[in-house]
């Protein structure tokens, strides 16, 4: 016996891939149980249409030396053949009976089929009255030769029949020997198969009946049916071997099974209990996200709080929590990995730190905490420029500084002149931020700025900026023009610059003493008037200024040739001059030091020459003004009388007396007059200045004996000074 299911087993024809189709055995006559004498033919079939050599007999497990398709027998026992493309057949019982009433049954037989019984004698004219049992229970009361039973089944019974035999004169009955009708498998039991075999909840799932027709019967059509448990899957019946399940979940673990069945109905099939387990994967990597996003939110907003993991199956339980609430903020239960929960009409206590809870039977699992802050807009920005000064002027840089006073950082500012972009500036913390401007004659104008949080965009109210641009360099202009050789009347003195912001402030000098001033209140220029006299003869000059920095114009020279003013005043002083001059050029050497001496106390005008009485020139800070260091030469007076004058000064507030000698060119009428006179190189006038140093004889605190000595020394102290 194990011999040989070992031999069904490596078989050939068996292949690695699995069983191959079985073959069938047909037998003619189609009955499987005969007279002893009687002759059967037996064929071997399998799937193909035809088979050519390579088939294998066995008779009660025995191989028999036959290789042809049809074989004849006359033994009984159990048949089986096969061919190179098939595995084993099933075994056909041929049995050869010495009785002499036999009951018959055809074959093939089928699950289902109708099956005919035939009772035979050995002499059919000496039989009658056949009856027909199954399990000893006739199956008729009538009498026939043959019976057919209907929709058989392999679990059919035991079946007999009985005949009335004429013996001489006189009946006897004859009962034929029990049979088993040899009914095969339409299709075998069905075996539910799922895929894949391990579940994971959540994941699709195929269920597959698998089942085999016989050979003989692959034309007929079967239906299948799903179940778990008592409970039909999907819509019942269906012609399709197979169902696909969606998704399952740990609690859809219990056992499975199939039904097959015929499309008559009459045979039907069911499968094994399959038990399926689904496994369920934890929860993991909880994260929780705001919208909106970065926790921002403005007040009487709404708050989207979303709780999602990265994996987990089957029924998931969320729940939200806020630092400091024992209680959860909500909980949602739900096959899904994420879920929501919103918070409307957000207020200042709904700040803090959020975090979520994800569980689905396996323990809690908590995200990360995420700060939500509430987001406020910003206010009205305000705009300051600063500048180095109190006016701005071209070339400074400016600062430009603008600040909201409320609002969530951060916040990015934009700084606008005249609705322009200019640029921009962040404060990541809140706060203002500053933009610097190098500034132009072109930046005058308004300027602004924006705050935004993202909140919403707010500008600061319009800043108006007026940029003062220095003045340049004046022209001075005479008027008649071409005055500059005039006999009398008067000038005009015009003094412009063609830039700077008003009001421009003019000065007007004549060898840098003072003369006077206009002002431009609306920019351009301003004119000095001026009645002429011959010591107005000379070099004059303007400044203008508008408190940013004096601009002295170029130096305009004038030669008059009218009257002087001071023509009674001068007395004719050869002789003394003469004299003068030698003793200055004497004392020059000696009296050097002491000259710088007091010139440093201020007892010299800075342009070297006397102011008169009662007088003062206004300061100018001009860088080109001219250096009170650098001795000043005037230009030489066009005198009428050609002799040697002098003339003294007394200044009030000096202790200095002051002696102008002049050396000029003699008429024809006195040129035999002698008069001390400086070398000269190309017969230029020369101006020498003497000083000597004014005693105070009257002063009554002082002794006689110190004023005679004083009186002495202010005799003898003097010098010339070039």
């Amino acid at each position: 016996m194990l011999l040989w299911l070992l031999f069904l087993l490596l078989a050939p024809g068996r292949e690695q891939s699995g069983i191959a189709p079985k073959a069938f055995i047909l037998l003619q006559p189609p009955w499987s149980r005969f007279f002893k004498e009687d002759i059967v033919t037996l064929t071997c079939k399998d799937v193909h249409s035809s088979v050519q050599g390579g088939i294998t007999w066995y008779w009660d497990r025995k191989r028999l030396e036959r290789e042809s398709e049809e074989i004849q027998i006359n033994t009984p026992g159990y048949y089986n053949c096969k061919t190179r493309g098939s595995s084993l057949s099933d075994a056909v019982l041929v049995e050869f009976l010495s009785d002499w009433l036999i009951l018959q049954a055809s074959y093939p037989v089928f699950e289902g089929d109708d099956v005919v019984l035939r009772c035979r004698a050995q002499k059919e004219e000496k039989a009658s009255e056949k009856i027909y049992y199954k399990n000893k229970k006739r199956l008729s009361d009538s009498y026939s030769s043959e019976f057919m039973l209907n929709s058989v089944s392999r679990d059919n019974g035991k079946y007999h029949c009985t005949a009335s035999k004429e013996a001489f004169f006189f009946m006897t009955q004859e009962i034929s020997k029990p049979l088993m009708i040899q009914v095969q498998e339409l299709f075998s039991p069905p075996v539910l198969r799922a895929s894949p075999s391990h579940s994971i909840e959540g994941n699709p799932v195929t269920l597959k009946c698998e089942t085999s027709l016989s050979p003989q019967k692959s034309d007929t059509q079967l239906q299948f049916r799903f179940f778990k448990e008592k409970q039909v899957l999907g819509s019942g019946w269906s012609n399709a071997p197979e169902l696909r399940i969606p998704a399952l979940w740990a609690e859809d673990s219990w056992s499975y099974w199939c039904q097959a069945e015929t499309m008559t109905h009459n045979i039907i099939k069911r499968s094994r209990r399959s038990q399926i387990q689904v496994q369920r994967v934890p929860v993991s990597d909880v994260t929780l996200e705001t919208q909106p996003r970065e926790g921002r939110i403005v007040a009487g907003g709404n708050l989207v709080l979303i709780c999602s993991v990265a994996k987990g199956t089957g029924t998931i339980t969320f729940s939200w929590h806020r630092e400091g609430i024992e209680r959860s903020l909500g909980r949602k239960t739900q096959r899904s990995l994420s879920a929501e929960l919103q918070i409307s009409s957000v207020k200042e206590h709904d700040a803090g730190r959020y975090y979520c809870a994800a569980d689905n039977s396996r323990g809690p699992m908590l995200s990360q905490r995420i700060r939500v802050a509430l987001g406020i807009p910003v206010s009205l920005p305000v705009l300051i420029l600063r500048v180095p000064r109190a006016q701005a002027v071209v070339g400074d840089v400016m600062e430009l500084h603008c600040e909201a006073q409320r609002g969530s950082p951060p916040i990015l500012y934009r700084f606008y002149h005249e609705d322009v972009a200019l640029g921009n500036s962040s404060a990541p913390s809140g706060g203002g931020a500053s933009f610097n401007l190098s500034l132009t004659a072109e930046h005058s104008g308004n300027y602004s700025c924006e705050a935004d949080n993202s909140l919403g965009a707010q500008r600061s109210d319009s800043v108006t900026l007026k940029i003062t641009v220095p003045v340049s360099r004046p022209i001075l202009t005479l008027n008649p023009v071409g005055a500059q050789d005039m006999v009398s009347g008067t000038l005009e003195l015009h003094c412009e610059a063609q830039r700077g912001s008003p009001p421009i402030l003019y000065w007007f000098f004549h060898e840098d003493a003072t003369l006077g001033n206009s002002s431009a209140p609306s920019g351009g220029g301003a004119s000095f008037n001026l009645s002429l006299m011959e010591e107005h003869s000379g070099n004059y000059s303007c400044t203008a200024d508008n408190g940013l920095g004096a601009q002295r114009s170029e130096v305009v020279t004038l030669n008059f040739t009218g009257p002087s003013r001071n023509k009674g005043v001068l007395i004719p002083v050869r002789f003394t001059g003469w004299l003068l001059s030698i003793l200055g050029l004497a004392a020059a050497v000696v009296l050097v030091g002491h000259f710088r001496t007091q010139r440093k106390s201020g007892g010299l005008s800075a342009s070297g020459t006397p102011s008169p009485s009662g007088y003062q020139e206004p300061s100018l800070s001009s860088p080109s003004s001219t250096d009170p260091q650098e001795p000043t030469h005037c230009e030489p007076l066009a005198l009428t009388e050609l002799q040697p004058v002098y003339s003294n000064v007394n200044p009030e507030d000096s202790n200095l007396v002051y002696s102008q000698i002049w050396s000029v060119q003699h008429t024809k009428e006195n040129s035999a007059t002698k008069s001390p006179r400086l070398p000269q190189e190309d017969k230029e006038p020369v101006v020498i200045y003497s000083e000597l140093k004014k005693a105070h004889p009257d002063d009554p605190a002082e002794p006689a004996g110190r004023r005679s000595r004083a009186r002495e020394e202010a005799t003898d102290n003097y010098e010339n000074v070039p």
